[in-house]
């Protein structure tokens, strides 16, 4: 994970670098996971595209692309509830973005910390 605790972030040659390995998808999008930072607690999925994901990893706060609106948004601008970016990592096959944030009030649009705490689902669990 990188680490923008100290606010250097990271350099352009290092982001166009990140930006070209990316696997986007035929959209040319990228998955977003969003985990808080410090319980590792899974808060939402979003969509990055290039821009997105410089804009993510330059400007300290998480950028999404909107395929709804098709259109740029950041967590919180209208809600308050901020994504601060504490971390950020490709996965292994580099067509998935992990990123360690700093949230502030709730991810979800529903008003739940977690999306993923809106609809459990109770499958079938296997011993070990």
């Amino acid at each position: 994970m990188s680490d923008n605790a100290n606010g250097t972030g990271t350099g352009n040659a290092d982001v166009d670098a990140v930006i070209a390995r990316a696997a986007f998808n035929a959209d040319g999008l990228l998955p977003a996971i969003i985990q808080q930072h410090d319980t590792r607690e899974v808060l939402m999925l979003g969509w990055m595209d290039a821009e997105a994901l410089r804009r993510t990893l330059t400007e300290g706060r998480v950028t999404f692309w909107s395929r709804s609106r098709q259109e740029y948004w950041r967590k919180g601008d209208t809600s308050g509830h901020a994504q601060f970016v504490r971390g950020a990592a490709l996965d292994c096959d580099d067509d998935a973005l992990l990123v360690q944030v700093e949230q502030i009030g709730a991810a979800c649009h529903t008003g739940a910390l977690s999306c993923f705490d809106v609809d459990p689902l109770q499958p079938v669990i296997l011993p070990a």
